[in-house]
């Protein structure tokens, strides 16, 4: 693979903003000629092929994991401001019982790098070429990871000693209440959400169903990141407060209550987040008269 022309390498560093990273012209340029290498693997491409290519990169993300890599502290101090909450949001998605979040926090040595070889550091970032954003890519890192985790266990399980107990299992038998809890608790989730002061919608929706970083949410509300994380507290403390106080008005008991919420996380069954903030949020957040 040819050497990429260092004027174009020196335009995409200026359209990555790399600067900022203080991450040299030439640190980049390996970057994105990884990048290509990788793309084009055993092939000669055009000219023209690589141009287009580079084109479509995530430049600015290519250029923040790159300096990353390179144990630039302005690059890991943004980068975990920013990717932190995201990393965080996808554990919470994978498993609910924290073991997830507990492989994206350990993700942290592997992406900063702490091993060297031959005095280079081994920063998982050099697996990163820009082909997709850096938010998609480590969520794909963390879910490969917690495959892995997941299969590590099942490994160790130990045998059953009754060899009858090696027979295929009978299908688990679902919880004839399950779909009327999940019901409850959808019903029950929009409504609280329905009822939240405007602004607390907006944060709410801007961080839950835009998936914007705590930054950016505050930027859009004008707000600064300590005040939007302390704010997403006390309203999902709201959130939750309303939505046992609406089963608890169904006429379930405390023990009904637990199990409502547990079959959510189990089985969400139609739960969909998503839409509940498009419905629920969307046509009342992004009205202009109702979110000054």
């Amino acid at each position: 693979m040819p050497s990429l022309d260092q004027k174009l390498v020196a335009r995409l560093h200026g359209s990555a903003k790399a600067g900022r990273w203080s991450l040299s012209v030439a640190r980049f340029g390996d970057a994105l000629e990884a990048s290509v290498s990788r793309a084009f693997a055993g092939r000669a491409p055009a000219p023209r092929d690589v141009d287009r290519y580079l084109a479509a990169l995530h430049l600015e993300d290519l250029a923040l994991a790159s300096a990353c890599g390179a144990g630039e502290e302005a690059a890991w101090e943004h980068f975990i401001r920013e990717y932190r909450p995201v990393l965080y949001r996808s554990a919470a998605a994978l498993d609910g019982s924290g073991a997830a979040r507990e492989l994206a926090d350990s993700l942290y040595a592997e992406l900063y790098g702490l091993k060297e070889a031959q005095g280079e550091r081994q920063s998982l970032f050099r697996y990163f070429h820009g082909r997709s954003s850096l938010a998609t890519w480590l969520r794909s890192v963390l879910a490969q990871r917690y495959v892995d985790w997941i299969r590590a266990r099942r490994r160790l399980d130990p045998l059953p000693d009754d060899e009858s107990a090696l027979a295929a299992p009978a299908p688990p038998t679902r919880d004839p209440d399950v779909s009327r809890y999940v019901e409850l608790i959808q019903r029950a989730l929009a409504g609280a959400v329905d009822r939240l002061p405007p602004r607390d919608r907006l944060r709410l929706g801007c961080y839950y169903a835009q998936q914007l970083t705590l930054a950016e949410t505050g930027r859009l509300l004008r707000e600064h990141e300590a005040t939007v994380s302390r704010q997403l507290a006390r309203t999902r403390r709201v959130v939750r407060e309303d939505v046992e106080r609406s089963l608890r008005d169904e006429g379930l008991k405390r023990e009904e209550i637990a199990r409502c919420l547990e079959a959510a996380l189990e089985d969400p069954g139609p739960l969909d987040l998503d839409r509940m903030f498009a419905e629920t949020i969307g046509r009342k957040i992004f009205d202009p008269e109702r979110s000054q």
